[in-house]
């Protein structure tokens, strides 16, 4: 994409999500040497209104050559460097839907402009020195934050959070190397270097990078989120878990066994990371062939979720049947979620209890709760946890999140503690640097020449550039940048 870009070329795109019917608002971006020119051509502005930089004029896109009006707009003019890309930069802000701003955009490709690349607005903010590379993902990732703790996370991004923290380091690598080439080249007028101060300023800076590092997957939770599988035999109570933890009837619930037929799906957010929660048909065997048709999509699910909730109700305890799912989920990540409880415990209901978490002590595992004895659950030693919920009742679904959070091995994730979350781009060049950064360490141990010692400095310094850009590649660039929307 870099190779194909030229920036004296003047750039359009629309800037909005464009819906049929939908929309009060919608823009048409221009950038480059000709923006200013064009809007000239296309936007009438009557009275004595004036063209200056962040200025918003009012009037008509109607060209100069005709007397077709194609709407009633406002257009925002910003004067390089002043603007988004560094460029001149106009702003058509005109009725939302499909007609207008296609008109809008058209006209200003007759006038010269052509089509933004994908991320191409945001690429010239960055090659004109407007952005780093982290901030340019940061406002992908904001663009695409499903949840607070996302777009806060990406916000910090933008602000340049994680791009301080990477230069700090890669100063002090440079400032390191400086003082061992300098040994190189004037050994005979420098006193030899301190093999131990260069050493723990080197375990220093790899301890940072590793504490950097371990942000990864509180970034990938973050921006992916979680996919969690609700399976388990019919009438066990998983379409009622989902609508109590959901707080909505997204799921059917009857005393028929086998009424979800399909997969049933709902977005929650639990703990700041988005969750996609999948509501299964109960599995048993079934000659209906429709029903034989959502079993396979059930287990198919199972197998595609990150975490799978094996359900099962309290009043008929283990059965044969949970014996043939757990042996096919056992090798993901599970909770064992024991459901009905309050059917063999009315004692558990308390409706003075605020926050609902009526599963008190007596629910321990592998206890005995009044006459239904669950001493016979079996050992679960791959399951992420054991929880007791009573789902028609909306009771243990706060236990549930919980634990959940932990099997996430994310805790509870707020933005105090989440303001750097790097991503998998980030993730690989962080490791390189870490990898030569202990190199360094052991060809000092070696006591291997000086230049050694700069060999893999380098690298570590090159490792680091990469993550902001200050180290990069046409490749690099077209990668990040292709998962662009074209107007940004």
């Amino acid at each position: 994409m870099t190779s194909q870009i030229h920036q004296a070329e003047t750039i359009a795109a629309i800037a909005t999500a464009i819906v049929p019917q939908q929309g009060s608002v919608g823009i048409v971006r221009l950038s480059g040497a000709s923006a200013i020119a064009i809007a000239q051509q296309l936007f009438h502005a009557p009275g004595n209104q004036i063209w200056e930089s962040h200025r918003i004029l009012y009037g008509y896109v109607q060209p100069l050559d005709s007397q077709r009006v194609v709407d009633e707009a406002l257009l925002l003019l910003m004067k390089s460097p002043r603007s988004y890309t560094r460029e001149d930069v106009v702003e058509f802000h005109c009725h939302g839907g499909i007609m207008a701003v296609q008109q809008v955009l058209q006209l200003c490709l007759e006038q010269g402009a052509r089509l933004a690349q994908p991320g191409e607005f945001t690429l010239r903010a960055f090659l004109n020195g407007r952005l780093d590379l982290t901030q340019a993902e940061g406002i992908a990732d904001l663009v695409g934050a499903r949840s607070p703790q996302a777009a806060q996370t990406a916000l910090m991004g933008i602000r340049g959070k994680l791009a301080g923290a990477i230069r700090q380091l890669r100063s002090q690598c440079l400032d390191v190397l400086a003082e061992i080439e300098a040994r190189v080249d004037f050994a005979d007028d420098l006193p030899p270097i301190d093999e131990d101060k260069v050493k723990e300023q080197i375990q220093a800076i790899r301890q940072q990078v590793v504490q950097i590092l371990a942000t990864a997957r509180q970034g990938e939770l973050l921006r992916a989120g979680l996919k969690v599988a609700i399976i388990g035999q019919p009438n066990v109570g998983k379409s009622s878990l989902l609508n109590a933890w959901s707080q909505s009837d997204r799921a059917i619930v009857t005393s028929l066994p086998g009424t979800t037929r399909d997969v049933v799906e709902s977005q929650l957010i639990v703990g700041g990371i988005p969750i996609q929660v999948l509501d299964t048909a109960g599995i048993r065997d079934s000659t209906d062939t429709v029903e034989k048709i959502g079993i396979e999509r059930s287990l198919a699910a199972a197998q595609a979720a990150d975490l799978v909730l094996l359900t099962l109700d309290a009043t008929t305890g283990w059965t044969p049947t949970e014996d043939h799912l757990y042996g096919q989920i056992k090798h993901k990540p599970h909770i064992v979620v024991i459901n009905k409880v309050d059917l063999i415990d009315n004692g558990l209901i308390d409706n003075e209890l605020i926050d609902n978490e009526l599963i008190d002590n007596r629910l321990t595992n592998n206890r005995l709760i009044d006459n239904k004895d669950l001493s016979a659950l079996p050992a679960f030693p791959l399951a992420a946890a054991i929880v007791y919920t009573a789902a028609a009742k909306k009771l243990g679904i706060l236990k549930l999140e919980a634990a959940i959070l932990t099997a996430a091995n994310t805790g509870s994730l707020t933005a105090a503690n989440t303001d750097i979350a790097i991503n998998q781009r980030q993730a690989a060049a962080l490791v390189q640097a870490q990898t030569a950064l202990a190199q360094v360490e052991a060809t000092i141990v070696d006591q291997l020449p000086l230049d050694f010692w700069t060999i893999d400095l380098r690298s570590a310094i090159r490792a680091l550039g990469e993550v902001t850009g200050e180290e990069m590649t046409e490749s690099m660039l077209d990668e990040i940048f292709s998962r662009f929307c074209i107007g940004k």
